[in-house]
């Protein structure tokens, strides 16, 4: 392969010096003052073709080296490209050649610079073309996704919206696609996927089971027919944290994250990107109390501070009774007095109704 090379690029170096001597002979006799026989033209010509081939010889291995070190790292650069990038992006490329050469005809009217401007556009419009086509893949295939369901969700109502990790993992995003409340699109990154393969393969047994969910969720979220699910290829080889790509995407996408996970909460509202915590949608669809309703409540243990009792309701919410921890085990009646909103979520105090009213303390 290297010998043919070398050949290839003798063959393009005699071809390459003859071609210059011969339409430069003209101004080699204009600096000489005299016309050349035609057996001088011949050998100038001939040696300037046999030093192009001389050249060409030399510098073959140099330029195969630089052309076989440039196709690996084109090659290396396309593996990492999925493949709907590529063939969007190769789409994108031809549309904007074919607008390209229609504007051709107009644009080579102009004075002077005419006759450049169907060249550049080319260009421009040809990596116009390849920027969109590469970048709007997933757009495309929603698109294309919407019009083959039909019926009320054709064209996709809404805005997309990417899961992230820990939102799967919690498996509630299942019930709240089977209300119907949520419309759009949800994106799943590969690289999520990924994240949850590592870690359904993690030596340790609580990590394992927890990817495992996971990927059961996803399974079931797929099968729901309410919404629509996409699988995106995009990956950030820049970026190393998930958080990280998860941001960029979205931004990319002008999409909302959906997490459970504060941290990423944060870092995506600084950024711009919305985020839907369902920690707190879960908090905001919890049954409302108000000050002066009686309930029943079960006492399961002892409050923080002195004679309290501590209840919990069907959701979760800790109900801190005064005066309740002499009836810790048992079934009682209760009165609200307050009700607290804090960070961790929804926390109610009352007394026992059987009692007179009493000042009631703060608890955790």
């Amino acid at each position: 392969m290297k010998r043919a090379m070398r050949y290839l690029f003798v063959v393009i170096g005699f071809s390459s010096g003859f071609g210059i001597a011969y339409w430069g002979l003209e101004t080699l006799e204009s600096l000489l003052g005299q016309q050349l026989t035609v057996m001088q033209s011949t050998t100038v010509t001939v040696l300037a073709g046999l030093l192009g081939a001389i050249v060409g010889y030399l510098i073959a291995p140099k330029l195969v080296r630089s052309l076989k070190q440039a196709a690996e790292r084109m090659e290396v650069t396309l593996t990492k490209i999925p493949i709907q990038e590529i063939i969007f992006g190769a789409i994108g490329v031809i549309v904007g050649l074919i607008i390209a050469n229609l504007m051709s005809d107009a644009l080579v009217r102009i004075p002077v610079v005419g006759i450049y401007l169907p060249t550049v556009g080319a260009l421009i419009l040809g990596y116009l073309g390849w920027s969109v086509g590469s970048n709007k893949v997933d757009d495309v295939i929603q698109l294309f996704h919407g019009l083959f369901r039909g019926g009320k969700e054709r064209g996709y109502k809404g805005t997309t919206k990417v899961l992230d990790t820990s939102v799967i993992i919690d498996g509630r995003i299942v019930d709240i696609t089977r209300t119907g409340f949520m419309e759009g699109t949800l994106v799943i990154p590969a690289f999520v996927l990924e994240e949850l393969q590592h870690i359904a393969d993690s030596s340790d047994i609580l990590k394992r089971n927890r990817g495992r969910r996971g990927l059961d969720v996803l399974n079931m979220i797929q099968k729901e027919q309410r919404i629509p699910v996409i699988i995106s290829e995009r990956d950030y080889p820049g970026l190393t944290e998930v958080d990280s790509k998860l941001v960029q995407m979205a931004k990319e996408m002008d999409s909302t994250i959906i997490t459970n996970d504060f941290n990423l909460n944060k870092v995506a509202e600084l950024q711009g990107v919305p985020v839907l915590n369902i920690n707190e949608l879960a908090n905001a669809v919890k049954p409302i109390v108000l000050p002066g309703e009686d309930m029943m409540v079960n006492l399961v243990k002892d409050g923080k501070e002195q004679g309290q009792g501590i209840a919990y309701l069907d959701d979760g919410t800790m109900i801190v009774v005064d005066g309740g921890k002499r009836y810790v085990g048992q079934d009682v009646e209760v009165t609200v007095t307050s009700v607290l909103q804090t960070a961790a979520g929804r926390m109610i105090f009352a007394r026992l109704k059987s009692v007179d009213k009493v000042s009631v303390q703060g608890g955790s």
